[in-house]
């Protein structure tokens, strides 16, 4: 039985209206004089790399801007990004969007610093030392990524996604500025916002950390359910609870973009820590047939995966359930963990995600196949509060089909 557990996040955490204005002080203060901005066309043309740019050449910082951050990063855009960023040698590199972006961030300073390829990084704490330090910008409020130590991409000759796990790509400094996810799309703000509400759901239900079965040689960056992550998962689901609805039909309501905003970091803390589980381990391999958003489809199978949790996860979605505003008066703590369910697929519908596989034009022949990749992704599949192998995996995708 384990009884150590850690909690890890951004070097500073800057949340609040207007703290992306804060980059170029912080770049100084740490010395980060040649920045590297990794960020994308669509956020160049809406105005927001302009915005955090222009500040920090006034500041009198060599600032080279790489647009090539694309949904769901592949392996070529990170190569592209790693060559661009090599022949200007920066101190520091800013994450500027999606989680995709700051992903990419993530791969690139990683393998500025240590060399070889993204691939060799695969895996659970295989990055040898410190990364070349990153600043944290979101303009999305979903994956947590400006607090995390996770990023991902996609690897067409692996035929699925692949991420890495360290404790030194969690960034420098994370700036959270509600203002600069007003202009979010709708679809982007409720797949984003589904998946911040999964990560704090995945945190939550996890296996305990008393329980969680390490790897060899005994290390493992995810650690299972603990005190602190509950804490961060809690809220989470209560600011998207009450949020984010409001977030996808009423854009401008700065009321609801800072309280998915915190809803994002905070469910970010909450899995970086504890760890995430089968919802994304099926996406992975998911994404790897159809394409879908990671939001979307983690938001898809979510309430699948639940449904395989009831009668041992009971009083956590019991618990839930309430975060979300049910009134569970009356009802017996299973009857309770399905209306956890029930709610999320009701705020699933009313946000617009996708309610099953066949939505998304996923065939059915590809199940048994697409079970296999995702019990292949064993630092996730362990995460699990209950054993989910090839046969469960099975019964998931044919019930979300």
């Amino acid at each position: 039985m384990r009884t150590i557990w850690s909690f890890g996040s951004a070097g500073q955490l800057f949340f609040g209206q207007k703290s992306s204005q804060r980059a170029p002080e912080l770049a100084i203060k740490h010395g980060l004089r040649k920045l590297f901005v990794i960020s994308d066309p669509i956020l160049e043309q809406a105005g927001i790399v302009k915005k955090v740019v222009d500040p920090l050449m006034a500041a009198g910082l060599d600032v080279l801007v790489h647009l090539g951050g694309e949904p769901e990063p592949t392996l070529a855009a990170v190569l592209k990004s790693v060559e661009v960023a090599r022949a200007f040698g920066p101190t520091g590199l800013v994450g500027l969007g999606g989680g995709s972006n700051m992903d990419l961030a993530k791969l690139t300073s990683k393998v500025l610093a240590h060399g070889g390829h993204p691939r060799d990084y695969t895996g659970d704490d295989k990055v040898p030392g410190p990364i070349v330090p990153l600043i944290c910008i979101p303009t999305t409020a979903g994956t947590g990524s400006e607090v995390s130590h996770a990023d991902v991409y996609t690897d067409p000759d692996a035929g699925i996604k692949l991420g890495s796990l360290s404790p030194f790509q969690r960034p420098l400094v994370a700036l959270v500025d509600p203002l600069l996810t007003l202009t979010c799309p709708a679809k982007v703000t409720a797949d984003s916002g589904i998946d911040a509400l999964t990560h704090a759901v995945e945190a939550y239900t996890a296996i305990a950390n008393t329980h969680f079965p390490l790897p060899e040689p005994g290390r493992s960056c995810y650690q299972g359910k603990n005190p602190i992550g509950d804490i961060m998962a809690e809220k989470a689901i209560r600011l998207v609870g009450e949020h984010l609805a409001r977030a996808v039909e009423e854009p401008g309501s700065l009321e609801a973009r800072e309280g998915m905003s915190l809803a994002a970091t905070l469910g970010g803390l909450a899995f970086s820590n504890v760890g995430v589980a089968a919802v994304h381990a099926l996406e992975y391999a998911i994404a790897s047939v159809v394409h879908v958003s990671h939001g979307a489809g983690n938001g898809l199978l979510l309430p699948y995966v639940l449904m395989e949790y009831l009668g041992a996860r009971d009083a956590e979605l019991a618990q839930i359930a309430t975060w979300l505003g049910v009134d569970i008066i009356g009802l017996s703590q299973p009857e309770a963990a399905t209306k956890a369910i029930d709610t999320i697929i009701a705020l699933r519908k009313r946000i617009g995600i996708p309610h099953r596989l066949q939505d998304i034009g996923f065939p059915r022949e590809k199940i048994a196949e697409t079970a296999a990749k995702a019990v292949a992704v064993e630092r996730i599949m362990r995460v699990n509060p209950v054993r989910l192998g090839q046969e469960e995996c099975v019964r998931i995708l044919e019930n979300a089909w």
